[in-house]
């Protein structure tokens, strides 16, 4: 099948600030194995973040590459790609998942669709839907990939063949660690699945940008003004925790109950107490 061109594909969500943040989120025109970036080079478009259960090292997926951050150092790129990481996930040990571009002037095409790193993003090999797909938010939870992408939720069990279900327009999805309720941020709120994605309920209010899941009564989002809050039944109630540094959000990711990480206009920001204060990690490029 011919390669589509690496287009950005935006949700036709009707609220302002959400698809303000989509139109950002197209972003411009690991452990073992990573090298120093130039020391001139700062992050820019961050599309995802995701920590190695590995070794609980910082991965930032971006317009440029999958660089690792840790506090009072430079970024490293990972391997040498420097691919537009889309829907960038860690699903396991040195196991992640992505999506996203191939960097022009590459073997890779525009949209690589599904892609898998074992060891850590030093190396990707495509799992399936190479030249077609572009997921925008992966998840997945119990041996399941939930994808977003070209308006529809897809669904993987095993990464290479794709069940396509509700049609909506989103921005992140969240699968909660039981596997049985799926989660997605609109511009009417935050709406809900209990049948893996096949149907949505109506949206209610906050507005989430992005939403993370790390465990069955802390599930986190933060808001298109970059405030987050917390919620320990599923997203039908709200606790706002601060307001991350930076603004608008980039990204949101939460390995547990105490640390989240998230990503605004200004750096990549970690939280150990539970989202209720950060410390930068690494700067990003304005």
């Amino acid at each position: 099948m011919t390669a589509r061109p690496a287009v950005c594909e935006l949700p036709a969500v009707v609220g302002t600030s959400i698809a303000f943040l989509a139109l950002a989120a197209c972003g411009g025109s690991a452990g073992t194995g990573t090298v120093a970036s130039d020391s001139s080079e700062m992050l820019s478009h961050v599309h995802g973040l995701g920590v190695d259960p590995a070794d609980g090292r910082v991965y930032v997926a971006t317009h440029n590459g999958l660089y690792t951050v840790a506090p009072g150092g430079k970024p490293k790129l990972v391997g040498d790609s420097r691919d537009d990481f889309m829907g960038f996930t860690v699903i396991g040990k040195n196991t992640f998942i992505a999506s996203g571009h191939g960097v022009p002037g590459s073997d890779r095409p525009g949209n690589v669709g599904l892609i898998e790193s074992k060891d850590a993003g030093v190396t990707w090999t495509s799992r399936s839907l190479s030249g077609e797909a572009d997921f925008h938010s992966l998840d997945s939870a119990k041996g399941t990939v939930y994808g977003y992408e070209a308006g529809r939720v897809r669904v993987s069990s095993d990464l290479k063949s794709w069940d396509d279900r509700a049609s909506l327009d989103t921005l992140d999805l969240a699968v909660g660690p039981a596997g049985d309720q799926l989660l997605a941020t609109t511009a009417d709120g935050v709406v809900a699945s209990t049948d893996g994605g096949r149907t949505f309920g109506k949206g209610d209010e906050p507005v989430q940008a992005f939403v993370a899941w790390p465990a069955e009564k802390s599930l986190f989002g933060i808001d298109p003004s970059g405030t987050l809050s917390s919620s320990a039944d599923g997203g039908k109630t709200w606790k706002q925790l601060t307001t991350v540094p930076g603004g608008q959000p980039q990204a949101l990711t939460a390995v547990d109950a105490e640390r989240v990480l998230a990503a605004t206009q200004t750096a990549v920001y970690e939280s150990l107490d539970g989202g209720k204060t950060f410390t930068e990690l690494a700067p990003l490029a304005s």
